[in-house]
């Protein structure tokens, strides 16, 4: 028989930098959870994007125990890297911040399409595209 899952978190981590301190310990802390038992795998699993933010879904169990799975670098992260900016907009559909090209949307489609409710790349660009517009990032052919 399955275990119960009784929680489902969601963090963001930077890569190989994972600590007892908050964000993780304290999150970890209020489920029960050994954070020791997180820490040392996470950091090891994600030392190769060092410098870098990692989605991270944790699925808790009735009996104190859990699974964990790295998303990768977020969406609007990788679309800050590539256009050079460092945050979005304030006013995304008022005020530009820069502008990305379909080619530089695939590549980060390609990367992410696992993650993505799209059924082919060029739904997966469509939903990248929508995160840059969201940002006030002009999307150019």
């Amino acid at each position: 028989m399955a275990k119960q899952v009784i929680g489902n978190l969601k963090l963001r981590i930077p890569a190989g930098r994972a600590t007892a301190g908050p964000p993780v310990g304290s999150t970890l802390g209020q489920w029960g959870l050994n954070m020791m038992d997180f820490i040392n795998p996470f950091n090891e699993a994600t030392k190769k994007d060092m410098g870098k933010d990692v989605i991270v879904h944790i699925q808790v169990y009735e009996d104190r125990t859990f699974t964990w799975k790295s998303l990768g670098q977020p969406v609007d992260d990788m679309i800050r890297e590539k256009i050079g900016i460092k945050k979005g907009s304030g006013k995304p559909h008022a005020e530009k911040v820069g502008k990305v090209t379909r080619a530089q949307l695939e590549e980060i489609a390609e990367i992410k399409k696992d993650q993505l409710n799209a059924i082919d790349l060029d739904g997966a660009v469509k939903v990248i595209a929508g995160t840059a517009r969201s940002m006030g990032v002009e999307v150019v052919d």
